[in-house]
This record gives C-alpha cells, sequence and structure tokens, in this order.
C-alpha cells in the first residue's frame, strides 16, 4: 500500500499497490502492521456500506464524540464519490480546516480518517457504494455532525446547488469552536 499524507495532520489517502497480470488485479487494501507502522490506529471493530441511487446524495458531515470517538478507514466500492473530512481537534494546527477528494471504485483509493475529524461525502454517480470499517462501535448517544455547508468550513462540493441530503444532516446548527 502506499501512503501519502494530506494537508490535514494525521489523515491520510491509501492507493493499493495493484499487481497486474493478464487475469486482472490482486491489490491488498488492510494491513494490521503497516497501518502501525506508521503510528495509525488498526483496532477496526466494524464495517458499513452505504448505497446511494442517486448522484448529488450527500452524507455527512458525521463524527463520535469520546468516549466513542472513531477512526474511520473510507473506500468507494461502486461509482464515484467526493469524500471530504474536517479537523475538528481543538488542540491541532490543522483545526477547522477540510480537505476533499475523489475516491473512486476505479482508482480504487482509500481515506483513513483519524478520530475527531467530521466525514461526509457526495456523490457523483448514480448507483454508488462506500464501504467504511471503524474502529469504534456505533453508539447514537455519542452521534454528532456539522452541517455540510456551515460557512465556517467553506467546503466546496462538487454540485452545491442540486443536493439530496436527509434533514438531520442539513439541520445541524452553526459550528462554534
Amino acid at each position: 500500500m502506499i501512503f501519502k499524507e494530506t494537508n490535514l495532520e494525521c489523515a491520510w489517502i491509501i492507493e493499493p499497490e495493484l499487481l497486474t497480470d493478464n487475469r486482472g488485479f490482486f491489490a491488498r487494501t488492510w494491513c494490521q502492521r503497516e497501518f502501525e507502522d506508521r503510528g495509525l490506529n488498526s483496532a477496526l471493530v466494524q464495517c458499513n456500506i452505504s448505497f446511494n441511487a442517486k448522484s448529488g446524495t450527500l452524507r455527512g458531515m458525521h463524527y463520535q464524540i469520546p468516549p466513542h470517538g472513531e477512526t474511520k478507514l473510507v473506500r468507494c466500492t461502486q461509482g464515484a464519490i467526493y469524500d471530504v473530512i474536517i479537523d475538528l481537534r481543538p488542540q491541532s494546527p490543522t483545526f477547522t480546516q477540510w480537505v476533499g477528494i475523489e475516491l473512486t471504485a476505479k482508482n480504487h483509493r482509500m481515506l483513513y480518517i483519524p478520530e475527531g475529524f467530521a466525514h461526509g461525502f457526495q456523490t457523483l454517480v448514480e448507483q454508488t457504494e462506500v464501504f467504511y470499517q471503524m474502529s469504534e462501535f456505533y453508539h447514537p448517544e455519542s452521534a454528532i455532525g456539522v452541517r455540510w455547508n456551515d460557512p465556517a468550513f467553506g467546503i466546496k462540493w462538487p454540485t452545491a446547488n442540486s443536493v439530496i441530503i436527509s434533514d438531520k444532516d442539513s439541520s445541524y446548527a452553526d459550528f462554534v469552536g
């Protein structure tokens, strides 16, 4: 696997190294040792899939607060997404900054999202599926979020004018850092 740092401290883009031949390719998408060698959280306890029928679907910006903070490893297994993370760790030098990256079934990229980051994505095509691995079980009492279009962050979404979003995700209050 090829690990590339993002502009946000502790967040990584991970690209599988494809071993190709006349049959196709083989690639490793997870290795506990490689994650631990970089000081990344390798304790994954839950996996989820999100299927999105329509282009423009936006999910986020979600995270869990302590004591149930979670690290995520996200990959698009069908279709394409614009994946966004926001650093919400008050002591971080990149506090309130965001990064967006295109994850597609074709590019096989993954995004490593540390604890203390909000995460969300917008689908770029119909019939998109996203696979998540998490370091913490889901705890509804710790699950919160920030609004996808909060001016405190100024996220530039690909199709901000045609968003399909849940009432919950669109109704988060303004961020107060």
